[in-house]
Parts: structure tokens; sequence; C-alpha cells
């Protein structure tokens, strides 16, 4: 299978590159910003026109999440046009669609893992553009999955590990949110699970939704503290509740996934979050 990638220069678009390696039956084209615009319809149905990819792995996204409350239009033409974008030249070239989508779909006013049959009900710009996004894949794709994630990490790029582990080591005294409560996801872990997946998702699949993140529960103070303990960090963490930290975005309180169905469909196995937590900082 020969696979498109955008978003290649993000934490899971590098996180494919990196296993990758592993699998033989799968040839990668990687591609970000300066290779394709995705918002531009007739460069991308060019470029699959040309490469004749069998899938596309839309990594790409704009995630800054509470600047996105002032860049709605940026947001929007990144994270619902450029998902429309793809998934009508994936269709036309005959290519599977594999569109990467977030928790923030979710309010969070939830107290059980929320399962792909939940509804939606996004209460950030951010959040509501994935949303978007999603129904433009449903919309416009021939053969599609979409795959919701949560708390991304990865050695690269900017993320809450890395800023953690920054400001603990310049000695700075940390104040972290305790009261939201989600999954951390490594991102080689994910892209893994991808890898798994794609020589068996079935032809006539469209618009079928999975989700995955690592297993267990944890608060970002959960999350922060951990990171701390296993790097063996002196420093003062502070838990705090949501109120104490004013952000321009709404962030939901419970956003936990359920993972069951891509464990049953695909016979995916998923790590424990504390130990791909262990692997990305030994890395670091």
């Amino acid at each position: 299978m020969k696979i498109l990638v955008t978003g290649g220069l993000g934490q899971l678009g590098q996180s494919l590159q990196e296993v990758s390696v592993s699998y033989k039956n799968l040839q990668f084209i990687f591609t970000d910003k300066d290779d394709l615009d995705i918002t531009d319809a007739r460069a991308v149905k060019q470029f699959l026109k040309k490469h004749k990819p069998d899938g596309v792995i839309n990594c790409a996204g704009y995630t800054a999440v509470d600047l996105a409350e002032q860049e709605m239009a940026e947001a929007k033409l990144l994270n619902s046009r450029g998902a429309a974008v793809l998934s009508e030249a994936a269709s036309g070239v005959d290519a599977l669609m594999v569109q990467i989508s977030t928790d923030y779909v979710f309010d969070g006013r939830g107290h059980r893992p929320y399962s792909e049959q939940d509804s939606a009900a996004p209460k950030s710009v951010y959040g509501k553009t994935k949303l978007d996004g999603e129904l433009e894949v449903i919309l416009n794709s021939t053969r599609s999955v979409i795959i919701r994630t949560s708390w991304l990490y990865a050695p690269y790029g900017h993320n809450f590990v890395k800023t953690i582990l920054h400001k603990a080591n310049q000695g700075e005294a940390l104040r972290v949110v305790c009261d939201q409560l989600g999954n951390p996801t490594y991102a080689p872990d994910l892209a893994k699970a991808i890898c798994d997946m794609l020589p068996f998702i079935p032809p006539k699949t469209r618009g079928e939704i999975y989700h995955y993140s690592n297993e267990g529960v944890c608060s970002w103070y959960d999350f922060a503290k951990a990171i701390a303990d296993i790097k063996g960090l002196d420093c003062e963490i502070t838990p705090v509740m949501s109120k104490e930290f004013k952000t321009a975005a709404a962030r939901p309180h419970y956003s936990v996934l359920d993972k069951n169905r891509i464990k049953k469909e695909y016979g995916i196995e998923i790590p424990y979050w504390r130990d791909s937590l262990r692997r990305c900082l030994e890395r670091l």
C-alpha cells in the first residue's frame, strides 16, 4: 500500500515516519505545508493524481486551542476545509481517507468513557472545527475512517510533557489543573496502531469512527507529577481547579475515551499511559 501523510512534521507525522521502517508492506509519502497546501483543492487533486496513493492519513491541523478562539477563520480553513479537500481528492483516486480527530468534540460533562456512538457537543472553536472536519470526511469520501485521540505527546514538537520538563528543569514552581480527566496518548503508539489497522480496513468502509488513547485515566496534575517522578525531578507542583487557571478556550472536564471498538475489531493492544510516558522520557 502507498500511503500519503499530511502534517508530516507534526507529532503524529514524525511518529509515523519513525514506526514506518517496521512496515515493509507500507510505502509512505510524507508531506508538510511547504510540500502540499491541503486547503488548495487544485494542488491536492494534482498531487494525488500524480502519486495515486492507496490511502491518505491527515495529520495536518490547526491545534493552537486557545488561539483558535481568536483565529476562527484560520482554524476552520485548516481543520474543516482541509479535511473536505483531502477527502474529495482521495475519493477521486479511490484512496482510503484516515482523518485524525480529537476528544475535544465532546463537551466533557460525562462521567463514563466516551464511545464512538456518544453525541458530540464541542465547547471550543478548535473542537467545533475538528468536528466539522469529521463531517466533511463523511460527506466527501467514498472510503474513510476517523480516529479520535487525546492529550497527544511525543519526543517531537511542542507538547505538555516537554513543557513540564522545561519548567521543572528551570526550577519553576508549577500549578497544574487537577479537575480535568482524560487519557494521555504517546504518538508513536497511535502511529503503530494506525499502521497495524491499514491493511485490514474493509474496502467499503466509510465514515467509521474509532477512539485511540493510552490505557488508564489521569488528571493533568497526575500527568505532571508522573513526569517529575519518573525523571527524578525535585520541583513543586501544586494542584489547582480549572476556575483558577483561566484559558481562552473551554476544556472538557472529562474526556476519557472508550477504546473497546478498535481493540475488538483490529486486535490492537494498547499500552498503559505511564509505561508509554516512561519510554518517551527515556528518549528525552
